[in-house]
C-alpha cells in the first residue's frame, strides 16, 4: 500500500474542460480568432495556462506582448468563471476519502496557476488534500520533477512509497521523472491509449477501483 498519493487536478479530479474552453473562446472571439470545440482545446491543455493561451493564439499572433496580454485576460475571464461547469469526474471525492482514512497523505500538484487551485480544490473537496499546489513561478512545469520533489519533502514522503495520480501522458512523465510510479485514470481528458502508452503502471476506470489499487 502506498503512503502518499499526489493528484494532478484538471481531468483527473475535476472535469474542468468545459470553463476552460469557454474562457479559450471568448479570449478567441474578443480577438477576432478562430474558436475551437471542447474536443479540440481537450488536446491543448496539460501545459498549464500559459501554453494553453499559446495554442490557442494563431502562430502569426505569437508575439511576446500579444500572449502576455492574451494571458492577462485569459486568467481574469477564468477565475470569473472557472466553477461554472466545472464539477468532481464521479467516485472520485469518496476515492480520496477511502485514502486519507487508510492513512495515506494526498495532495494535489497542478499545471493549472497556484492561485487558481486552492479555492477550487476546497470547494469542491473541502480540506481533505494536505497540500494543493499549482504552477509557481519559478519553479519549471511539468513533467519536471522539480515541484513534485518539493512537496515530497514538505509531506515527508518517500519515493518508494509515494504515487502520481493523473490523465495524461504529462502525468505518466512527471511521476517517472521524479522516480514514482503512476496510476492512470481513464475517464479524463486523453483516455486509456495514452496513459498505457506512456508507461502508467496502473490504470484505474473507476473511483472505486482507484481506491482499490491504490490501498493494495
Amino acid at each position: 500500500m502506498f503512503k502518499t498519493a499526489i493528484f494532478d487536478l484538471d481531468g483527473t479530479l475535476l472535469n474542468t474542460l468545459g470553463d476552460l474552453t469557454d474562457a479559450s473562446n471568448y479570449i478567441c472571439a474578443q480577438n477576432g480568432w478562430p474558436t475551437f470545440t471542447e474536443e479540440q482545446i481537450r488536446h491543448m491543455v496539460g501545459n498549464g495556462n500559459a501554453k494553453l493561451v499559446e495554442r490557442f493564439t494563431p502562430e502569426n499572433q505569437r508575439t511576446p506582448e500579444c500572449l502576455a496580454r492574451s494571458m492577462e485576460q485569459f486568467m481574469a475571464y477564468y477565475d470569473i468563471h472557472k466553477m461554472d461547469r466545472t464539477a468532481p469526474y464521479p467516485g472520485v471525492a469518496e476515492a480520496v476519502a477511502a485514502l486519507r482514512g487508510a492513512g495515506i497523505k494526498t495532495a494535489v500538484f497542478s499545471n493549472k496557476a497556484d492561485a487558481l487551485c486552492p479555492t477550487l480544490v476546497r470547494h469542491y473537496f473541502g480540506d481533505v488534500f494536505d497540500i494543493v499546489r499549482g504552477k509557481r513561478d519559478g519553479v519549471p512545469a511539468k513533467p519536471d520533477p522539480t515541484g513534485v520533489y518539493a512537496l515530497m519533502e514538505e509531506l515527508g514522503a518517500e519515493k518508494a512509497s509515494t504515487v502520481y495520480v493523473g490523465d495524461s501522458d504529462v502525468d505518466v512523465l512527471t511521476g517517472h521523472n521524479a522516480g514514482l510510479k503512476v496510476c492512470g485514470v481513464i475517464w479524463g481528458f486523453r483516455g486509456r491509449e495514452e496513459l498505457a502508452r506512456a508507461g502508467a503502471e496502473l490504470l484505474a476506470e473507476t473511483g472505486e477501483e482507484l481506491a482499490e489499487l491504490l490501498l493494495r
